[in-house]
């Protein structure tokens, strides 16, 4: 050692020796510093064991029942693919862009970080470029950087050869590619080739065109600049000088590239995020199912993760009946907010209503968590108060404006609202769900979470009670009002001018027209609790309430359990309770989960009542409260139905019975202190039927959708024909009425009979 040291000095001239010192100790660094990186010192070197089996987190996909992708969940958007799945074009724009040298170098391509060197470092040029190889790509995208600052950055690039020469040794060349494909971002959240293929162009990547798949790898070097949604001019420039390399690579002949370079852009845009897309409510409904399912099982599967897992969820949405149901449910919805404004005018309680408006606002989300933090009313009031800029959607769209949140509050205060379903009265299936108008600013889903109280759509179940009783639908009832004196004076009356103080309804006339006075009057006759054991027998859970008013739908009940209910009466007097997944497998195929059919014991009533109310409920549409469904929707054939209005005009329903679906929808405000402002506008044959009639009217129009439509409802027998046949409406004889006074309300206590 003190032999090279004096050799050392003995070097000449000085300068020499001194470079050559500086040489040596920069080189000793260098190796000290690529031995710390390999030994983990500036971040873990994933092992051999690690890198061979490489697993991705991907999303979990939605499909209808047809098998087409609807909606994902995930935290990064991916769906991980095989080789046999990625065209060879993707590959060779992939290569002829970001790494020309790939198939000729061993995961490092020493040539590139020389030119690099010498550009950059030494020429200073910007455009040389990183050097870095798609190997090396990969191995930052999937162990991503951790440094700061010029050595953090350097200990980063040194580590990604190290992980990179290890992919190399343990991958097949088109295997790295793969996994290059399945783990780069590509922007808008979405992860992977096949994210983005579905994404840009509503394509599998199998069914890129080389075109399509030069647009997505053109993406790669800026993912926001050269996004083809934000920047279609950019990203058709960079499109083209992909094909152009592919061409200069021998990947295209220049004539095809040529003509492709000469087509135009375009996208056919997917977003599949939570607001948009369709059939938003079922989404977040099937999002929380699968959630709740997940957390409730053990072993294996706890392990599952809905946003990580790849979890393949198959439901039972029919996807053009749903496409269906929300373009009419905007067609009507949009018609009915223009009449409900109009109606109100100036007089409307979101402008006017002081009371109103300072109990709106205190029951609203954002004062709430203003008042948890500790101010004061006129200290949120203040805050709440302060205009700024924020974005409103009405019918028309969404709007910039200046505005405060009081103001957004009572913006979206005047909304009326809906939710609707269908479903398969055999089988529960939900075959289209709308939760709402509009996902993105109305999250509360009227199916899934929402109870309201269901107005005369509930009479059904007084009706089948009393005719499970021994009632028949010719027994003969007054309309006359009655003052219930042991009910605090309470006098059910009928909408409606038409005189009907002497006049005695058939039951079925009676649900035909549905008159209220004498709803109470089967109900008295009936029995309350006959007709709450009936409710529960036909699938209906929620507490209801004990007194007479439940003759007119007092109750609140959710819209799947009406539907569920009402569709005992076309499977065989036995409910079903609506469903929303059919199937799930793993991310390799494995099916976890099935839906068993339920199996009820019994009927919930007897054959012979069932018929009758179904023909009952028929009348209801060829001449009663829904009877424009043939008059002004000119509809055909075999439908049932019921309307449903509540008190003060605030909650309007129509259940729709056919041979093979049965349809629920109802239209209200999110606050259940505002009404429609008159029966015309709020009245269930107005607000709410024309959700089922437009939407019937769409599948019927529609020759794939057609086979909903058709079918016909059993001619029932002779006995229950004549059951039926008899006048709808008795006028009380002459001695009857000139010893009775019109103007002076018939007094008496209500009799529960549920004993008799």
């Amino acid at each position: 050692m003190k032999s090279f040291f004096n050799a050392f000095r003995s070097i000449r001239p000085a300068w020499f020796r001194y470079l050559l010192a500086a040489l040596l100790s920069g080189t000793a660094l260098a190796v000290l510093f690529v031995g710390t990186v390999y030994f983990g010192l500036w971040g873990r070197i994933p092992g051999y064991s690690e890198l061979r089996e490489i697993r991705q987190d991907r999303a979990s996909e939605v499909y209808s029942a047809d098998s087409v992708l609807i909606g994902k969940y995930y935290l990064a958007d991916r769906q991980p693919i095989g080789m046999e799945e990625i065209p060879g074009h993707v590959l060779d724009a992939l290569v002829a862009i970001e790494d020309e040298r790939f198939y000729r170098h061993s995961g490092i391509d020493y040539q590139s970080l020389m030119r690099v060197f010498f550009k950059t470092l030494l020429l200073g040029e910007s455009s040389a470029g990183g050097g870095s190889t798609l190997s090396q790509q990969l191995a930052k995208n999937l162990y991503p950087r951790t440094g700061s600052g010029t050595v953090g950055l350097a200990a980063d690039k040194v580590r990604e050869m190290f992980i990179a020469r290890r992919l190399e040794r343990l991958h097949e060349k088109k295997e790295i590619l793969r996994l290059y494909l399945n783990t780069v971002s590509f922007g808008d959240n979405s992860f992977g080739i096949e994210s983005a293929a579905r994404k840009f162009f509503n394509v599998k990547t199998r069914d890129l065109k080389p075109e399509q798949a030069a647009a997505l790898i053109g993406m790669l070097k800026a993912t926001h600049s050269y996004n083809p949604r934000l920047f279609p001019d950019r990203s058709l420039e960079r499109r083209n000088l992909v094909l152009g390399a592919m061409a200069r690579n021998g990947y295209l002949e220049d004539g095809v590239a040529d003509s492709l370079q000469s087509l135009p852009l375009v996208l056919d845009y997917r977003p599949y995020t939570a607001n948009e897309g369709l059939a938003a409510y079922f989404r977040e409904a099937v999002r929380r199912k699968v959630s709740s399912w997940l957390g409730d099982r053990a072993g294996t599967d706890s392990m599952l993760n809905l946003y990580t897992s790849g979890l393949k969820i198959y439901t039972t949405l029919e996807r053009g009946m749903q496409q269906v149901a929300e373009r009419t449910m905007q067609q009507h919805m949009k018609r009915l907010q223009a009449d409900f404004e109009k109606a109100f005018g100036n007089r409307a309680p979101w402008k006017t209503d002081d009371r109103f408006i300072d109990r709106y606002i205190r029951s609203s989300p954002p004062y709430k968590k203003l008042a948890a933090s500790g101010l004061e009313h006129a200290a949120i009031m203040d805050s709440l108060g302060k205009a700024r800029p924020m974005v409103l959607a009405d019918w028309e769209g969404e709007k910039e404006v200046r505005a405060s949140t009081v103001d957004s509050l009572l913006h979206y205060a005047r909304f009326l609202n809906t939710g609707s379903l269908a479903i398969d009265p055999r089988t529960g299936a939900v075959l289209s769900w709308v939760g709402g108008v509009d996902f993105k600013h109305f999250k509360y889903d009227h199916i899934s979470q929402s109870r309201r109280q269901v107005g005369s759509t509930f009479k059904p179940v007084v009706y089948t009670a009393a005719l499970e009783k021994g009632l028949d639908p010719c027994d003969y009832f007054s309309a006359r009002e009655v003052r219930y004196e042991n009910l605090e004076d309470w006098t059910p009356s009928n909408s409606g001018d038409k005189e009907e103080d002497y006049l005695n309804y058939s039951m079925q006339e009676a649900l035909r027209n549905s008159v209220n006075t004498v709803a109470v009057k089967v109900l008295e006759e009936t029995g309350i609790p006959r007709v709450l054991s009936q409710a529960k027998a036909m699938g209906i859970g929620a507490p209801l309430p004990e007194t007479p008013s439940l003759a007119l739908g007092t109750g609140s009940i959710g819209i799947p359990e009406m539907a569920g209910a009402y569709a005992s009466y076309i499977n065989d007097a036995k409910p079903v309770t609506p469903y929303l997944i059919r199937r799930i497998t793993d991310r390799d195929g494995n099916e976890i989960y099935r839906h068993e059919e339920e199996t009820v014991a019994a009927p919930a009533y007897s054959e012979r009542t069932r018929q009758l109310m179904l023909q009952m409920l028929r009348s209801v549409v060829e001449g009663g409260t829904a009877s424009r469904i043939r008059g002004t929707y000119g509809l055909k054939g075999d439908i049932a139905g019921k309307t449903g209005t509540t008190q003060n005009n605030k909650d309007a329903w129509f259940v729709a019975l056919t041979p093979r679906l049965v349809h629920v929808s109802w239209v209200g405000l999110e606050s259940h202190e505002i009404g429609f402002p008159n029966t015309r506008i709020g009245q269930g044959a107005n607000a709410a039927l024309p959700l089922f009639a437009l939407w019937y009217q769409g599948l019927s129009r529609d020759a794939g959708l057609r086979k909903w439509t058709g079918g016909s409802f059993p001619e029932p027998g002779p006995d229950i024909a004549n059951l039926l046949d008899c006048p709808p409406v008795k006028r009380d004889g002459f001695f009857k009425r000139l010893f009775s006074n019109p103007d002076k309300a018939k007094t008496r206590k209500f009799r529960d009979r549920s004993g008799d």
